[in-house]
């Protein structure tokens, strides 16, 4: 074991960090073991189900931690890049290599087990992002700053969502995002991403509802407004004159009165009139930010012109480029439709599973909903519903506090760091288990779709388990050499 210059590696490993994540693979390994129990089952350690197999990889994902904090932390550094091109041919390569399971072409078959390299590819783009970003004379100062960040969390992401037909786990691409946002890239960007997915939504929700009065409909005439909104904040902050706010408001009133009044003898294109009133707003950003080179204004208004061709083009996405079965999640999501028989079964019996549970739980192993197996795939991407179920409301909060503990106890370890590599890095590594955390237990309850990515360390899989296994003791051996890096 290599010593440093402050003793033994073991007196500076985080062991908080670690005692969190011993309980969350055992509390995980116990309920796949709820979740796949049979009556006549008299063994966890049974290897012909599933939670004895999880026992092998649990043991194996501790003898890769260990190897891990054994290896010299400038390793990780070093290799990032290199690394990085052999992740990109392997990911390129699994297409080729692995079989169709249920869409998707993303499993390797080695012998008796399987493996998704892009539960590895996480990690390693983590790395290699700390490396770029944490370059010496590396500053986000413009979005040119933010072009090769961007290339390479987005090149894996295409691979793996276009060639692979894996969209979970293409999209856990975006927690980066937050780690760009720490070290400075403009909030505008992150609202961006919001304002995309609001006018989807919206558009999607409401496109095909008529207005009450006139003709449009509800969505478009919506998401006008809501852009009328967006040109009128911008020009009055960046002029801080609240005169300008109040008339241009008014006059935004005054014409939809007038419409309104009008359509009493003739029907009125609301649809049409709000996009008038953007298109009117934008040309006078323009002018304004021309003759007083407020050039930010001018940024603003392609992004407004840009966003009235995408609500429009929000219907042809929907029907023509969505995936049959990924329409129909976000239907039943947006209550445009009832499947409780199809794409809505996994949430409603995820729901009533959870419900059942009630306030303490039906108590380990007496599981109804999970014994009769009403919730599919309940010991992987549902495992949270097998901890409402049999541990209720209690068992859950339990669960979800614990997770926070880890999640902060992961941002105060960023936080202490002297090293930039190893700040970017442990972000990452944050943002990661955030977004995991977030999308799978939101999509169990049904508040987001369902996307199918694991809970971190929970769901039963060797993959994923030793993917968050890499991602957590490389950033410890980090950490634990803080104090022989240089700021």
């Amino acid at each position: 074991m290599r010593a440093s210059r402050n003793g033994n590696i073991l007196q500076h490993v985080d062991w908080p960090t670690i005692g969190i994540f011993l309980a969350l693979v055992v509390f995980g390994w116990l309920n796949i073991y709820g979740a796949s129990y049979t009556f006549d089952q008299t063994s966890i350690f049974d290897f012909s189900n599933r939670a004895g197999k999880q026992f092998t990889w649990i043991l194996g994902s501790l003898f890769l931690g260990s190897v891990l904090l054994l290896i010299d932390y400038k390793t990780y550094d070093i290799l990032a890049y290199f690394a990085y091109g052999v992740m990109l041919l392997l990911l390129l390569a699994t297409p080729f290599l692995a079989h169709d399971i249920k869409g998707s072409m993303s499993w390797i078959s080695l012998g008796p087990v399987s493996l998704q390299p892009a539960e590895f590819a996480k990690c390693i783009v983590a790395l290699t992002i700390a490396k770029y970003m944490g370059q010496y004379d590396y500053k986000l100062r413009t979005w040119r700053d933010l072009i090769v960040p961007f290339a390479i969390i987005g090149v894996p992401a295409l691979i793996i969502m276009i060639l692979q037909r894996e969209t979970g786990s293409a999209l856990v691409f975006a927690a980066f995002l937050l780690v760009f946002y720490r070290q400075g890239m403009s909030g505008y960007v992150l609202w961006v991403g919001v304002a995309a997915v609001a006018l989807f939504i919206i558009s999607i929700r409401f496109g095909a509802i008529p207005l009450p009065l006139g003709s449009g409909s509800v969505g478009i005439l919506s998401c006008m407004l809501l852009l009328t909104a967006v040109e009128i904040y911008f020009i009055c902050k960046e002029h801080r004159m609240r005169w300008q706010a109040l008339i241009l408001t008014g006059s935004v009133v005054v014409i939809y009165g007038l419409c309104l009044i009008v359509n009493i003898w003739v029907r009125v294109p609301f649809d049409w009139i709000s996009m008038g009133i953007v298109i009117a707003l934008v040309l006078y950003n323009i002018v304004i930010s021309l003759y007083w080179r407020k050039y930010f204004l001018l940024i603003v208004a392609a992004f407004t012109l840009f966003c009235i061709g995408y609500t429009h083009a929000c219907d042809f996405v929907f029907q023509k480029v969505l995936q049959p079965h990924q329409r129909i999640r976000i239907e039943v999501l947006l209550g445009m439709k009832e499947d409780p028989a199809g794409a809505g079964y996994n949430v409603n019996q995820a729901r009533i599973a959870i419900g059942s549970g009630r306030f303490f739980g039906k108590g380990y192993l007496n599981g109804t909903q999970t014994k009769l197996q009403f919730v599919p795939e309940q010991d992987t991407d549902f495992i949270f519903c097998t901890v409402g179920e049999e541990w209720g409301f209690v068992g859950s909060v339990a669960v979800l506090l614990l997770y926070l503990a880890f999640i902060l106890r992961l941002i105060t370890i960023a936080e202490r760091q002297r090293s930039k590599f190893t700040l970017i890095y442990a972000y990452s590594v944050a943002g990661i288990f955030l977004f995991h955390l977030t999308i799978n237990v939101g999509m169990v309850l049904g508040l987001l779709p369902v996307i199918g990515i694991p809970l971190p360390f929970f769901s039963y899989g060797g993959s994923s388990l030793w993917g968050f296994t890499l991602l957590l003791f490389i950033l410890l051996r980090l950490d634990a050499a803080r104090m022989e890096q240089l700021n």
